[in-house]
């Protein structure tokens, strides 16, 4: 007679074991270098971006609202953020915060390679496909190049607020309205802007260099974390008016998703994560 029900220790036993191979697995992946074969990287044209872009398109569509549902927690993350920095009156972080989500975007669409990815293959995308996420040996180098996003997304806060301290602070503004009229209306406020874009743009880049096709590498690839960084500094390096022309429309989509109460991230980051899958699989053979 067939065994149906397992002793619950031997399960336990078994899927122990099986996590503490993933495990071993996500770490030997996270050091490996695989420096014989690095990926060959292609140069990119204008016409790459808007290929991407339609791509993208096409994913969405193709799975519209396991899309919107994946994202929706990213603009109630915003939601959150833009509440507390009003409850402790940090008004002069808004505008940083709201830019900063281009910086940890590529991490926040993981899932969404892995659809497009599915989906590429011929399989029918399911919300189900972003959770092998989980299961994947490149696991731990995804977390790891997620936390070194957020580092930088901190940093760019700190700068952002050392910037305010020094130009139009050390005072917080009375209201949102009151900061965007000294912004306007005084030198300080061009100053601030001023050495704000610059410093953002150079968080920007960096974060672009280091993320514009790692993750979708790391998943697809049998390659450490170094190697995948490798690559996309060195696909930025090779199509510098491109990545940064790709930078600075995502920079802007985020934004003006942001705007209406960051309801229109839920359109705009899925799009952006399907079509960033393909300008992946464009810049790197």
């Amino acid at each position: 007679m067939a065994q149906t029900i397992g002793n619950p220790l031997s399960w336990l036993a078994q899927h122990l074991g099986l996590t503490s191979a993933h495990v071993s697995d996500s770490v030997a992946h996270l050091g490996s270098d695989d420096a014989k074969a690095p990926p060959q990287v292609n140069h990119l044209e204008i016409a790459d971006l808007r290929a991407a872009l339609a791509a993208g398109v096409e994913d969405f569509a193709a799975c519209r609202s396991d899309a919107m549902f994946l994202i929706l927690c990213y603009p109630l993350i915003g939601i959150g953020l833009v509440i507390l920095s009003l409850q402790v009156n940090l008004l002069p972080l808004i505008f940083p915060m709201i830019l900063g989500f281009a910086l940890v975007g590529p991490a926040a669409s993981v899932g969404l390679y892995e659809m497009s990815a599915r989906r590429a293959a011929g399989f029918p995308p399911r919300w189900s496909d972003a959770l092998n996420v989980m299961r994947s040996p490149a696991l731990l180098s995804i977390l790891t190049l997620g936390f070194y996003l957020a580092v930088l997304f901190t940093a760019w806060l700190l700068v952002a607020n050392g910037i305010y301290v020094r130009t139009l602070g050390p005072e917080a503004p009375s209201a949102l309205s009151v900061f965007l009229l000294s912004i306007v209306q005084q030198p300080e406020g061009w100053q601030m802007m001023f050495w704000g874009g610059l410093s953002g743009g150079l968080f920007a880049i960096t974060a672009l260099a280091i993320s514009l096709v790692s993750f979708p590498l790391l998943l697809e690839r049998n390659v450490g974390l170094p190697v995948a960084v490798a690559t996309s500094v060195r696909v930025v390096r090779k199509n510098p008016g491109v990545t940064l022309t790709w930078g600075a429309f995502v920079a802007v989509a985020v934004f003006l998703g942001s705007l209406p109460a960051f309801a229109g991230l839920v359109l705009v980051v899925p799009i952006l994560g399907h079509a960033s899958w393909h300008l992946y699989r464009r810049a790197v053979s």
